[in-house]
Order: structure tokens, then C-alpha cells, then sequence
């Protein structure tokens, strides 16, 4: 029997659970895609942004932001224009976060609860299947062989069910986990580009170029 004439014998609930799978699994290749969009090496953008700041070139600091892409050079590109304009660096780069951080996580928890409810739609359609295998043993006498039939295609829902699950559990906290090394990205960034623009604005007019 292909996959196919399975989907077609568990029934409506199968095709609830395909629908879900497929579009939990599109949110996760999105995600994924935007995660390594947005991927950078943090260290060389910082070293670069120590560079021109030590040497006064503000505007060559905000050309290098505007020009990587990612939430951490858009954070970053904030603490700098507030520097340059005597703000709250923290306040800035908070600004920034409370828009960028959401972006980061949409789609996520959507992830996890279809990955969630998969298996329960699964056992749905089992019970489902056992109720009318038992119904119709209960009309007719004589039916083992089309009742074991019936159990065994209410359990082609199981095993879809818990299978999606699996997959996009797996899929869903290796999302979780590129996020969180994200975050972790942002704030040590956002630690290092504050120690950078407050010495800078703690050094003597004199030694700044």
C-alpha cells in the first residue's frame, strides 16, 4: 500500500493532519532562512565599530550598521546614532529590541503547538476509527477480518500524528535554540558597543581625532 492510499483510507482526520504538518514544516524554512539571513560574525562587526569610533568616523560607523543585516547590527547602529546625539544608549537599543525581538520569535510557538496538538489529532482519529469498527461488529456478526481492517487504518492517524510530532518537536527547539544564541548575540553586543561609546565619551576632547 503507498503513502498515498494510506492518507486516502485514515480518512478526513489524515488530511487535517498532513495540512498541519506541512504548514508547520514552510513556517519552519522560513524561520530557518531568516536565521541565517540574519546570521553575522559579531565579533569582526564590533572590532570594526571600535576602529571607527576610536577614529571619530560616526557616519563610517553607521554605514557599516545599515550595511549588515540582522537584529544585532540594527541594535547596534542605534547605540551609535544615540551616542552621537548625547542619548541613552540603553534606552535606544531597548527601542530597537521590543521591535526586532518579535519578529524573532514569530512563527515559533506556532510551530510548537501544532507540533503539540499533531499527536492528539492522530489519537482523534484512531477513536474515531475504532467507533465505527465497533459499530459496525455491533450491526453485523462475523466481520473479524473487516474489523481488524478498520483498527488497523485508524491507526495509520497514530502513527502520523506522533511521526509529525517528532519532526516538528526536533525542528521547533533547534529554532529555539538558534534564537536564544541570538538574544545571547544581542546582549553581549549591546554590552560591548555601550564599554566602547562610553569610553569614547569619557576620553579628552583632545585625544579624540
Amino acid at each position: 500500500m503507498t503513502y498515498l492510499e494510506l492518507i486516502y483510507k485514515a480518512g478526513p482526520v489524515m488530511w487535517i493532519i498532513l495540512a498541519a504538518f506541512l504548514i508547520a514544516m514552510t513556517f519552519f524554512l522560513k524561520k530557518l532562512m531568516q536565521f541565517h539571513r540574519d546570521e553575522i560574525n559579531v565579533p569582526e562587526l564590533l572590532r570594526g565599530l571600535r576602529n571607527t569610533l576610536q577614529r571619530n568616523a560616526i557616519v563610517e560607523a553607521l554605514s557599516l550598521c545599515d550595511n549588515t543585516p540582522g537584529p544585532i547590527a540594527k541594535l547596534l547602529g542605534a547605540a551609535i546614532l544615540a551616542y552621537q546625539n548625547g542619548g541613552d544608549l540603553r534606552s535606544a537599543m531597548d527601542d530597537v529590541a521590543v521591535v526586532e525581538i518579535p519578529r524573532l520569535e514569530r512563527y515559533i510557538h506556532f510551530i510548537g503547538t501544532v507540533s503539540f496538538i499533531m499527536p492528539l489529532l492522530g489519537f482523534l482519529g484512531t477513536v474515531i476509527g475504532m467507533i465505527e469498527a465497533f459499530e459496525a461488529t455491533r450491526i453485523s456478526s462475523g466481520m473479524l477480518p473487516e474489523l481488524a481492517n478498520a483498527i488497523g487504518t485508524a491507526l495509520i492517524t497514530t502513527a502520523a500524528g506522533l511521526t509529525g510530532a517528532v519532526i516538528g518537536y526536533i525542528g521547533h527547539n533547534y529554532l529555539v535554540a538558534r534564537l536564544d544564541m541570538i538574544l545571547l548575540d544581542m546582549e553581549k553586543a549591546a554590552m560591548e558597543i555601550t564599554s566602547i561609546c562610553e569610553q569614547q565619551r569619557n576620553l579628552p576632547e583632545s585625544r579624540k581625532k
